[in-house]
């Protein structure tokens, strides 16, 4: 599908022209994730027009974005019009407060959040995943000081490849190490547990004769590190940036049953795996787990508007309820960005669109189609694992199929960079792991067809093909 430029880009780009606009791009901006010493000899990436799944860049160039905006959060695709109203309109009649009051749209959304999850009534706002985790950090430790005086019940347990942001205290509850390089001191109180990939088990098991391991060793280290000092477990429902690794279905009632044997509040971080991008509305919901708080991000507006959440229980809540003459005894946070009335209006309109045209089945729907098709590619020497759920899923390459030994980073970039070079951009593990960046991510917008699919697995299919001789 041919893009057209609209006029704000067609003014820009007759103001200033491509190669002055990639100049300007070198001269003065800092990317993420990028080392720019690659700019000496490239162009950077710029992108200057989206339609549905499709992208432009600044050359002309197409590409169908495999990857949702890079980072898993555009889920209804690109030029919704829809929500650019609502942002607009709000914006025209009020576009800001604290959140120390609250707003129309901010209520509104509330009430929406806690008809979707029933079981957490109380929604704080602010505008990252990391900062909705830190909320999450600081209700644990705040709530129980004030539940118990006596006790510093305030350790996080994290699971090992999970991401959970990248402030330093979001940092300091990932399990992925290379993200943490050079970035520490971290903060203390953070205790990981292994990983739930059964491809690569921790303890060297096979599932279903495993006993599920990687869930019951969380009770063996809250005995160890003493059960009143554990207040919380944190964990994505489906390890995202990790490899995409969706635990086996009794992970979490197990996990779930030590939880509240030892009075321990479980996290979920549906930064990513929210808002439809598993086939269901929220990743959890394909377990049997009940958490006591769920912070979410990413495709909470779909990317239109920055927005998180943090969402509680209420009995939760209840504990910061107090006598006013405690001048501490109450939650002293605030998000600056947390009031910005507009960011609410895009999450209501995203939330309408995903469930009048049913986007999170769709996301079921295409997702088997798409796993079907890349477990086809379990045939090529170098694919070790192919595992998803919905529209989000990973290809592990391996050097050795018995060994598992993974393949280096500069194999796998040369992979993605092929895949590029015929129009489709997917994802991969980057600087996470020292030996394990080795797979390619793949996570669509949720209005994806079967022939968007059919042209992403091909492409990937042709790099496979390239890459195994």
């Amino acid at each position: 599908m041919a893009l057209n430029l609209r006029n704000d880009n067609e003014d820009l780009l007759c103001s200033y022209g491509p190669a002055e606009m990639i100049k300007m791009d070198k001269e003065n901006l800092w990317h993420h994730l990028t080392q720019h010493k690659v700019f000496e000899t490239a162009d950077p990436l710029i992108v200057v027009e989206g339609e549905g799944l499709r992208i432009k860049d600044i050359k002309g160039r197409e590409y169908i974005d495999a990857v949702s905006g890079g980072v898993w959060c555009v889920n209804v695709g690109y030029g919704r019009e829809s929500i650019a109203e609502e942002v607009y309109n709000q914006l025209r009649v009020m576009p800001y407060y604290a959140g120390s009051a609250g707003n129309i749209p901010a209520i509104k959304f509330a009430k929406k959040l806690t008809s979707l999850l029933p079981r957490l009534q109380k929604v704080y706002y602010s505008n990252s995943g990391s900062e909705a985790n830190e909320k999450a950090f600081k209700m644990v430790r705040q709530s129980f000081r004030l539940k118990y005086p006596d006790k510093e019940k305030i350790k996080i347990l994290y699971r090992n490849r999970d991401y959970h942001g990248t402030t330093i205290g979001a940092l300091s509850a990932t399990g992925q190490e290379e993200r943490k390089e050079e970035y520490g001191p971290f903060v203390p109180g953070f205790v990981e547990f292994p990983h739930a990939c059964c491809y690569r088990c921790h303890f060297g098991k096979t599932y279903p004769a495993c006993d599920i391991d990687c869930a019951r060793v969380v009770e063996d280290i809250i005995l160890k590190e003493g059960p009143d000092t554990v207040g919380a477990i944190i964990v994505e429902p489906i390890t995202a940036g990790g490899g995409i690794i969706p635990p086996v279905k009794e992970y979490y009632p197990i996990l779930q049953e030590i939880c509240k044997k030892y009075e321990v509040l479980m996290i979920m971080d549906e930064v990513v795996c929210g808002f439809g991008r598993t086939g269901k509305m929220f990743g959890h919901e394909h377990y049997d787990v009940d958490p006591d708080i769920v912070t979410m991000a990413k495709g909470t507006a779909s990317s239109y508007m920055p927005l998180s959440v943090t969402m509680a229980k209420a009995e939760l809540f209840d504990v910061f309820k107090s006598n006013p003459e405690d001048k501490l005894a109450y939650f002293r946070d605030i998000s600056t960005f947390g009031g910005c009335a507009g960011a609410f209006a895009a999450g209501l309109e995203n939330i309408r669109i995903i469930e009048e045209e049913k986007l999170f089945e769709n996301s079921a729907n295409m997702g088997r189609y798409m796993l079907e098709g890349l477990k086809e590619f379990t045939s090529f020497p170098i694919v070790g694992d192919v595992r998803g759920i919905g529209l989000f899923a990973g290809i592990e390459l391996v050097e050795d199929k018995e060994t598992k030994v993974p393949v280096s980073e500069e194999f796998i970039g040369k992979i993605i960079a092929d895949i590029s070079a015929q129009g489709v951009l997917v994802g991969r593990t980057n600087r996470s792991f020292k030996n394990q960046n080795n797979i390619i991510n793949l996570a669509p917008a949720l209005i994806a067809t079967k022939d968007d699919i059919d042209q992403i697995l091909q492409a990937i299919k042709n790099s496979l093909e390239k890459f195994s001789k």
